[in-house]
């Protein structure tokens, strides 16, 4: 069955306008945190329909900062992906370290597992559309990045098939049967807006490789810290290294004995083990061990020879 509610901070007194607000989009949505970005008195209305696995959400308020963080996620169990139509006003949404910016007619898709933030710094209405993500055969991209969606072409027909499907919502049960259509079309939307997210692979394997250069020299450095140093997800990383025919162990390595190489070549006074030990290196007996596999040599004999790469990185 499908069910319709209304809430709006006029059923409440000016003052507690705001904490009410709070209380009305946990409601409506996941548990959320707020703030007010203007010193004017707050008013926000939300209109929701549940047509049994989509939930429609029209949200007219004014400036505002939503957060979904990570202390509230690790409070709750929900998994939604979320569809965000800017009907009137500007946003932005924020999600791994990307921002979506909502004008009118346009659509982003952000991932309620992840942190993230929306901002309006003026008046809006919005409609939200909330789908758990088991419904969903597409994926958000694996970091849970917020992508957007223009405002033409399939993109105008998604949004144009949700405004509607919201504004019938209340008037019969008989928009229950769209139900199942709106998730296929959900389900082709974000299949289009992550196609279009996806940064050039060449890019993110030359934003990698840096990366693993950069934290070579530390004896601790992991997949964790590559993934942070290019802000984003451990599977990108194996992925963009996967792609280039490569692994974080045997590129790390690599990386390693060709700083040790510059090393012993222009610091013959270095003992192997002070080497082994700048170039990240747990011991001289690790270090033996990575050159006999990069360079079929030992350290000792590496001093006189110029190994592949090795102007590289200066």
């Amino acid at each position: 069955m499908s069910a319709h509610v209304e809430w709006s901070t006029r059923s409440v007194d000016e003052t507690d306008a705001f904490d009410y607000w709070r209380d009305m989009i946990c409601d409506a949505f996941v548990q959320l945190s707020a703030r007010p970005r203007s010193p004017e008195p707050f008013s926000g209305h939300i209109a929701h329909s549940d047509l049994d696995t989509v939930q429609l959400s029209t949200v007219t308020a004014g400036p505002q900062q939503v957060d979904r963080t990570t202390s509230l996620i690790a409070r709750s169990h929900e998994e939604f992906v979320l569809a965000s139509i800017q009907l009137d006003g500007r946003g932005v949404v924020q999600q791994s370290g990307r921002d979506a910016v909502l004008d009118a007619g346009s659509m982003a898709f952000y991932d309620s597992t992840r942190p993230y933030t929306l901002g309006f710094d003026g008046p809006f209405r919005q409609l939200v559309v909330q789908v758990p993500k088991r419904a969903l055969t597409t994926r958000l991209l694996t970091d849970g990045t917020a992508v957007p969606l223009g405002r033409d072409g399939p993109a105008r027909l998604v949004s144009d098939f949700f405004v509607g499907l919201a504004r019938g919502a209340g008037s019969g049960a008989e928009m229950q049967a769209l139900a199942p259509h709106a998730i296929g079309l959900l389900d082709f939307a974000l299949g289009i807006a992550a196609d279009g997210a996806r940064p050039n692979q060449a890019a993110v394997s030359r934003r990698v490789r840096d990366a693993v250069a950069a934290a070579a020299d530390q004896p601790d450095a992991s997949v964790d810290t590559v993934a942070a140093a290019c802000r984003t997800s451990r599977r990108t990383v194996f992925r963009a290294l996967s792609e280039d025919g490569t692994t974080f162990t045997e590129l790390l390595r690599a990386e390693r004995v060709r700083r040790a190489a510059q090393l012993l070549r222009t610091r013959p006074d270095l003992p192997v083990a002070v080497v082994a030990a700048r170039s990240g290196f747990a011991g001289p007996a690790q270090l033996h061990r990575a050159f006999r596999r990069e360079l079929g040599t030992t350290p000792g004999e590496a001093r006189t020879i110029t190994p592949p790469g090795a102007d590289r990185h200066p």
